[in-house]
């Protein structure tokens, strides 16, 4: 337990979350107070949050615990730096130099602590001449970098940080990083002027008292405490099974790197065999996995794909991976499903595991295989189902049931029929005619304009939609479709009854022949049928019935218009005007 809380303080302290690092490595300490590297590691995150007092009481527990591990003193002396305690830091590292003379970083902090001692016992001596390199020397640096906002974010940058300690150690050094616009900005920051490239305008600057005394009245000058010295925190330290864990990992990843380009290049023999050595270093990484898998897609090798995708879920299951790769594990073994499917019942699998995939993660490219796996399995079984003999004989039973007036019965054979041949016109025609016996109208409809659709000579769909239409009292519409149908049989006897029909009742509505209650059925519906509103909207019509009401003369002239009398035609069947 006290390693698992050791290792997410190593783990927050390397993410640069310093508050969170103390709490876990409080909690190792809890479990495990006599390890030193724990007190070690959390002396490190208090002087990285500057709270040196309690980084001093953990150097000082480091020490106690092993007095001969040079590591506490080098802890201690930071610590010490930290607080303005020079004389004690070059004790505390001298100490560490007894027991490791070759520790890189006792030696830098022992160099830096004489130096500020010096700087100290010097504090009242004239100002140094050489501007920059007083400028860049001792933990002042660290301390105005530190509290400046607009250098504070460069001290979590390894690479800043590195640039900044070699011009410490050689201002001469300065020369070789002025391109950098970190180290121009850090400049301006020590040197209390604005350089060109430093912070944007549109950084949120804040008021700080030496830039409040440029704007204010002179006041009387008051000394200004020395700020507070600022120790560069050491690198944590990482375990050794740690070290070789990314060890592992760099070089899992620099196989996965060698087996993309090969992919890349289509040399996929050789793209599987860095996969599969990256996976044999790091077996917690599934991508490995993943490209191995699509891999065997591109070469058609899908039983293997499958595999590789299986493992990849029951891996990323065990090592808690991303839900995103576990999806596209998933995703990956539908589509090597598909790329085998012949029937439609091989679509069922793929179907499936695209749903659930979804349930992980929804991806857009998931989704269309999904839609794809699904219109291919349905276009196969319409495939498969079709027989036009079964067809014809399903629409032969549907008809001794219409006879029978079961209508019911009839639909459920003519479905059928259709189901075994979605081309024929006369099962959409009987069903249509079913429909319209049953009074499901838009049914019917629909039935008969496939109908016609599919065959538009056959004179029964025209009919089947007239006596539809007919029933819905659009007997305009009725109309249109009786004489559409006429053009392709003539003398079609059940077109020319439907024909007389609707004359007859449009006829009515003009003569005025219809009842309060027809007359207003009439209007509601006229009023909702679109054609009819766009008539009664149109402000050259509205005219036209002006001039018939009001003008004789000019209704004269319209009537020779053929294009207006159909619109008036059209209100008078729906109800809505009457011409006497």
């Amino acid at each position: 337990m006290a390693d698992e809380a050791k290792a997410k303080g190593n783990a927050a302290y390397s993410a640069g979350d310093y508050t969170a690092a103390i709490t876990h490595f409080t909690e190792a300490i809890n479990l495990a107070p006599t390890n030193h590297v724990l007190y070690s590691n959390r002396s490190a995150s208090y002087a990285s949050l500057h709270k040196y007092s309690d980084a001093l009481s953990d150097a000082k527990k480091t020490v106690e615990l092993k007095p001969d591990w040079a590591k506490g003193y080098s802890r201690l002396g930071s610590a010490h730096h930290g607080l303005g305690h020079f004389d004690d830091a070059v004790s505390a590292y001298k100490k560490g130099l007894e027991i490791d003379p070759n520790n890189a970083a006792l030696k830098e902090g022992l160099a830096e602590s004489q130096s500020s001692a010096a700087r100290a016992a010097r504090a009242r001596a004239p100002p140094p001449t050489n501007l920059f390199g007083d400028a860049f020397s001792g933990p002042q640096m660290w301390t105005k970098l530190t509290a400046d906002p607009s250098t504070r974010a460069f001290m979590q940058q390894p690479d800043f940080v590195n640039m900044m300690q070699e011009i410490q150690k050689n201002p001469s050094n300065l020369n070789l990083y002025l391109k950098d616009q970190r180290v121009m900005q850090a400049l301006g920051v020590l040197l209390n002027v604005k350089l060109q490239g430093g912070a944007s305008e549109d950084d949120d600057m804040p008021d700080f008292p030496s830039e409040r005394a440029a704007a204010e009245p002179q006041k009387k000058e008051e000394k200004k405490p020395e700020p507070e010295p600022v120790a560069v925190p050491e690198p944590m330290e990482v375990p050794e099974e740690e070290k070789e864990a990314r060890k592992r990992k760099a070089e899992a990843l620099k196989e996965k790197e060698a087996g993309n380009a090969a992919y890349k290049k289509k040399d996929f023999d050789t793209a599987i065999q860095h996969y599969t050595k990256a996976m044999e270093i790091d077996d917690e990484d599934i991508s490995f996995l993943l490209n191995r898998a699509a891999t065997y897609l591109e070469m058609g090798q899908y039983d293997e794909c499958i595999k590789d995708c299986d493992k990849a879920v029951e891996r990323g299951r065990e090592v808690r991976a991303d839900f995103k790769m576990i999806a596209k594990a998933l995703t990956r073994k539908g589509t090597a499903i598909v790329k085998t499917a012949k029937t439609s019942k091989d679509y069922e699998p793929a179907i499936e595991i695209f749903q659930k995939a979804l349930t992980e993660h929804r991806n857009p490219d998931t989704l269309k295989k999904l839609n794809d796996a699904e219109k291919a399995k349905k276009d196969l079984e319409q495939q498969e189902y079709f027989d036009p003999k079964l067809a014809d004989e399903e629409r032969e039973k549907g008809n001794e049931f219409f006879k029978q007036q079961k209508y019911p019965e009839a639909i459920r054979h003519y479905t059928e029929s259709l189901r075994r041949n979605p081309e024929d016109p006369k099962a959409y025609s009987n069903r249509a005619a079913c429909y319209t016996k049953l009074g499901a109208m838009p049914e019917g409809l629909k039935d008969a304009e496939k109908c016609i659709e599919l065959d538009p000579t056959f004179s029964k769909g025209y009919t089947r939609k007239g006596a539809v239409q007919f029933f819905m009292r659009e007997y305009e519409k009725a109309l249109e479709t009786y004489q559409e149908g006429l053009k392709h049989d003539p003398g079609n006897q059940d077109l020319l009854d439907g024909v007389r029909r609707c004359v007859e009742q449009i006829n009515k509505a003009s003569r005025g022949d219809l009842s309060a209650d027809e007359l207003k059925e009439r209007q509601t519906k006229g009023m909702q049928d679109p054609e009819i509103q766009n008539i009664l909207s149109d402000p050259v019509m509205r005219q036209v019935l002006v001039d018939f009401q009001e003008n004789p003369k000019a209704a004269q002239e319209h009537s020779k218009n053929p294009m207006v009398m159909a619109k008036i035609q059209k209100l008078v069947s729906a109800g809505i005007v009457q011409i006497k």
